[in-house]
């Protein structure tokens, strides 16, 4: 017995010391000291760059703003709507409902600490003297900012700046120079290129299996003495997809017009239609057949996709088209338009850039025009000097993008084994300038 409490007097002054340096690691880090908030320059007035003294690694800083206007009005009035419902829960009339309303918005104004809006902690093994607040919403009085040390989980007292600051759109937008420089030197090469060709200088385009197919599809319907379908997507003509389906459409308006075909066009949008009925009409009016045009087999049937859908599927089933073109943007009715085709034997030609249904296509059509094959198909029908100049200044542009993506990759393979080197901050201002 004697033994053992020697032992545990002998412990004593190591509990004590371990409770200490316990004690010692939950002190509170000192405040942040020199702290500064600015509108950032060159930007488009939505971010500001807060700055305070240099800390003692390692060291967190924990930043919050004021809040924007918006943010307070919905703060404001969920306290407002929240003490209001409490109130006639509690069996209190309209009147002292308001007033709890109104109490409610005179607390929210009093309380300091519902003013805030957490932003973001910066922490760095070397230290940190910098925040940029971004993507900041309206707040016509300006933004304060306070910051707060903290080492270990402990927090130290917040530091607000003095006074609230209002960011401003800059003329220039700096950060958006190199895009400019990019979108120049596409629009000059474009431009390059389609005088050229134009002077003759025509750009040879590799064959497209899908649109030189056209022809012998529109023939085999007018040799069985059955229609065509032409399907120009389900979305309206704000889509570019839509207005490169309707391209399609006049060239294969022109060949049914040649051969007498009939060439049917249901829409799901009343604006695509009108302009599917001037597209086929000019196609007319191009091959001197104006009396062949039927403005009545260019339809709306309904907004609605699978309503769409049914009405389109029961069409192929019963009238049976020889050929069937799906020409625009395609979702998830892409493989019932694509099997129903398929079942009644069709010849059937699917173009869209949408990704995920272009398996669909692939799979169940004889001929697809894959993504940027179904852009170009009205260059390579055409035929038109300035549209294949453009196509091949746009392949340049894609070239010169090529080319820096696979050296941004190179720089940052490389600056991935030295991250404080040249190639490191090459690859950041890469991507700081295509961001």
């Amino acid at each position: 017995m004697r033994r053992l409490l020697q032992i545990c007097v002998s412990c004593v002054p190591v509990a004590l010391s371990l409770s200490g340096m316990c004690l010692a690691q939950v002190d509170a880090p000192p405040p942040l000291t020199g702290l500064t908030v600015a509108d950032k320059a060159g930007d488009d007035g939505r971010a500001l760059i807060v700055h305070w003294d240099a800390t003692t690694p390692p060291m967190q800083v924990w930043v919050s703003r004021s809040l924007g206007d918006d943010e307070r009005k919905s703060l404001v009035r969920d306290a407002r709507v929240d003490a209001a419902a409490k109130a006639i829960a509690a069996g209190a009339s309209k009147a002292e409902a308001e007033a709890a309303a109104d109490a409610a918005e005179r607390a929210f104004g009093q309380d300091a600490e519902r003013g805030w809006t957490f932003v973001g902690i910066t922490e760095s093994a070397d230290g940190v003297s910098g925040f940029e607040l971004s993507d900041l919403p309206e707040a016509a009085q300006g933004f304060r900012v306070r910051a707060q040390a903290s080492r270990d989980g402990v927090r130290s007292s917040a530091v607000e700046s003095a006074q609230p600051v209002v960011t401003e759109s800059s003329a220039f937008f700096s950060a958006r120079f190199p895009l400019m420089v990019g979108l120049a030197v596409l629009t000059i090469t474009i431009g390059i290129c389609v005088r050229s060709a134009q002077r003759g200088n025509i750009p040879r385009l590799r064959k497209i299996a899908a649109l030189d197919a056209f022809d012998e599809a529109v023939g085999r319907a007018t040799e069985m003495g059955r229609s065509v379908l032409f399907i120009p997507g389900i979305q309206d003509m704000t889509d570019i997809q839509t207005v490169a389906g309707l391209t399609v459409l006049s060239r294969v308006a022109r060949t049914t017009a040649e051969y007498d075909a009939t060439l049917e066009v249901p829409t799901t949008r009343s604006l695509v239609m009108t302009a599917a009925r001037e597209t086929v009409q000019s196609a007319h009016f191009a091959v001197h057949r104006p009396e062949s045009y039927r403005p009545d087999l260019i339809n709306y049937i309904t907004d609605e996709q699978f309503g769409y859908v049914a009405y389109v599927a029961g069409k192929m089933v019963r009238e049976k088209p020889a050929t069937c073109f799906y020409m625009g943007a395609f979702y998830a009715e892409s493989l019932l338009f694509a099997e129903t085709g398929n079942s009644i034997g069709a010849i059937q030609i699917g173009g869209t850039a949408e990704p995920s249904q272009l398996p669909f296509f692939v799979a169940a059509c004889d001929y697809t025009l894959i993504g940027e094959e179904f852009f170009a198909a009205s260059a390579y029908l055409s035929g038109e000097p300035a549209q294949l100049g453009s196509i091949r200044g746009q392949d340049i542009g894609k070239l010169i993008a090529a080319v820096i993506v696979v050296l941004g990759t190179a720089l940052a393979t490389v600056g991935a084994f030295a991250p404080e080197g040249s190639a490191a901050a090459a690859a950041t201002w890469i991507v700081g300038a295509l961001s």
